[in-house]
């Protein structure tokens, strides 16, 4: 007689940090591609804005040219050519780095991983702004991390309420480790003025706390003059730069498909990530890699960046003009002098999450504000993109929303009350 073999669910023992929390825009992804929908949650680029035919001539003479550097192993630290197209490509942002500096990773997201795994271990706290971008929240929590949350302002991260909220959270240790998303911050918008660059480095320093910039929307600017990045500031300041490390990506100003991100790290610290990456996928993508050198040093993306920046300018004046029109002061929120978000939030007290489950009927999604801290925030906060709809698209979209508020409101499904917030 045949044994039976049991269908119910395996009891497997995974580890305890396994038990991480989808990401919830990742989920929005799906609604996304339904027919009709507008999607202002993703935080993606504008797929008109890839350079197909540049790509694939680097790609067709990647593989006539460089056939076994594409196709073969290559070094942990990334493929020298990318790494020397890197290095050209960083002095356009003032950063004059030796490509033997330059960490290849398979995205800036592996970069956020590497960074967490070098110097987390369970219950070593990070300093963080909040809101902030929810897939550092992820990498973070996976080293079980517990968090300092520096409430985010226009002008970047309030540092200057650093030492009250460690005085405040006595008998916890000093974090170990600092993030900031340095320009046009993911979801907020906001830049770090180089008041607070400074700022925070003198804290780094003297607080002894690795310091990481977060910088993939850089070259996003549509207005406006461009703050030093915290890793040019730091090697002007005596002691910073052995406390101070860059991380950003090609996902945002070229393609997230071709999965090249990077970070330049203090050679001690860079050692350690190299052996940790090692470890775990042995190197990025050779073919990517030699992809990407070869794209770079055509000098076409630099020539395309203009195009790139006008248009999400003018993506983003569409946006704010249609929330202008429609909701007439219900909704404030501070116009971005780059990048790819508008960090909303209304002067009612309404649960976003309510509103969204309405928007959706509506065919327009957005992200609610809460996802965006790691202890739950201001449930009338809410993030909208701009960066992958036309400004037809965008006001749609908004002219949808309206009608979800409306709706919402109608059915009483979310109480609405004066909103006291008493950090006004």
């Amino acid at each position: 007689m045949a044994t039976l073999i049991s269908e119910s669910i395996p009891e497997y023992r995974f580890s305890r940090r396994a038990a991480v929390q989808p990401s919830a825009i990742r989920e929005l992804l799906r609604d996304a591609s339904v027919p009709g929908m507008i999607s202002l949650a993703g935080g993606m680029p504008q797929p008109q804005l890839f350079d197909v035919e540049g790509i694939r001539q680097a790609t067709l003479e990647t593989l006539q040219h460089a056939p076994s550097q594409a196709l073969q192993y290559g070094p942990t630290e990334g493929q020298e050519s990318l790494r020397r197209a890197l290095a050209v490509h960083l002095s356009q942002r003032a950063m004059r780095v030796s490509p033997d500096s330059i960490q290849v990773t398979t995205g800036s997201q592996q970069a956020l991983d590497l960074i967490a795994r070098a110097f987390l271990d369970e219950g070593d706290r990070v300093a963080l702004e909040v809101p902030t971008y929810l897939a550092a929240v992820q990498a973070f929590d996976l080293r079980g991390a517990q968090y300092l949350e520096i409430p985010a302002a226009a002008d970047g991260a309030a540092v200057d309420s650093l030492e009250s909220a460690l005085a405040a959270d006595r008998g916890n240790p000093v974090p170990k480790l600092a993030y900031v998303v340095s320009n046009f911050a993911n979801p907020s918008g906001a830049s770090l003025s180089v008041e607070r660059r400074l700022a925070l480095l003198r804290w780094a320093v003297a607080r002894r706390v690795f310091l990481l910039e977060d910088d993939p929307y850089g070259d996003l600017r549509f207005r406006g003059h461009a703050a030093p990045p915290l890793w040019v500031l730091a090697q002007r300041m005596p002691g910073a730069a052995a406390w101070c490390g860059y991380v950003s990506s090609l996902s945002k100003i070229v393609s997230p498909g071709l999965r090249i991100g990077w970070m330049v790290l203090p050679p001690r610290v860079a050692n350690t990530v190299t052996r940790i990456k090692q470890a775990l996928d042995l190197h990025t993508s050779s073919l990517t890699q030699e992809v990407a050198a070869r794209y770079l040093l055509t000098g076409e993306l630099e020539r395309r960046l203009d195009t790139v920046r006008r248009t999400y300018q003018e993506q983003c004046e569409a946006l704010c003009s249609a929330l202008h029109d429609r909701f007439k002061g219900e909704i404030t929120f501070s116009v971005p002098d780059g990048g790819m978000f508008l960090w909303c939030r209304f002067r009612e007290r309404i649960d976003t999450a309510t509103l969204l489950a309405h928007a959706r009927e509506h065919g327009v999604i957005f992200v609610p504000g809460t996802v965006f801290y790691p202890r739950g925030g201001d449930p009338a906060t809410f993030r909208l993109s701009f960066s992958t709809c036309s400004a037809d698209e965008l006001r749609e979209g908004v002219r949808r929303l309206e009608l979800a508020l409306r709706a919402c409101r109608d059915s009483g499904a979310m109480k609405i009350e004066a909103f006291r917030d008493h950090r006004r």
